[in-house]
């Protein structure tokens, strides 16, 4: 009986990861604020890369708090739509060489999101890490926490809500 043989690890690593760019690619403010994204198997930790241009008050310097609510939300969105992505990826559902030629399914849409800063965002790289509280068929509620230094001192968290994409089935 001839099984199929399953795909090599560093096929399926690349293949994940031109799923995620893709994902990440079609929205230019990722580009402009230079958010990279650190893929373990379904765990994304977002990366905002150091600039100056990310200084709103060059006295402290602080990073911008628009900076800061964007890259929070931006980590939000990703990893929802990551993790609502993500099976159909492994299943071959989506074909990521499909998604990265911009055929990409709709996406979660922010309907809400709020923003705690709890300290300066200091001039060095950020990272940051969201969790799906709940993902229903119409609705998702998602919290991200950002740090700098060390995890357990977070500068900035949020809560997001969104509206979930309809499955072409089920519009009408």
């Amino acid at each position: 009986m001839n099984r199929p043989r399953p795909e090599p690890m560093q096929q399926v690593k690349q293949r994940r990861d031109a799923a995620l760019n893709a994902l990440v690619d079609t929205v230019p403010y990722i580009r402009f604020l230079n958010i990279t994204f650190d893929r373990r198997g379904d765990e994304l930790t977002a990366v905002l890369n150091f600039d100056e241009k990310l200084i709103g008050n060059p006295f402290l310097p602080a990073i911008h708090g628009g900076v800061t609510a964007a890259f929070l939300e931006v980590t939000a969105a990703i990893t929802l739509n990551w993790s609502h992505l993500w099976p159909r990826i492994e299943s071959g559902e989506l074909d990521p060489v499909e998604m990265a030629a911009g055929n990409l399914p709709r996406r979660p849409k922010t309907i809400g999101f709020t923003v705690d800063y709890l300290r300066s965002g200091l001039p060095r790289d950020a990272y940051a890490r969201a969790t799906v509280a709940r993902a229903g068929r119409r609705y998702a509620s998602v919290h991200v926490s950002a740090w700098q230094d060390h995890q357990d001192k977070l500068f900035a968290q949020a809560t997001g809500h969104f509206v979930m994409p309809q499955s072409d089935a089920n519009k009408g």
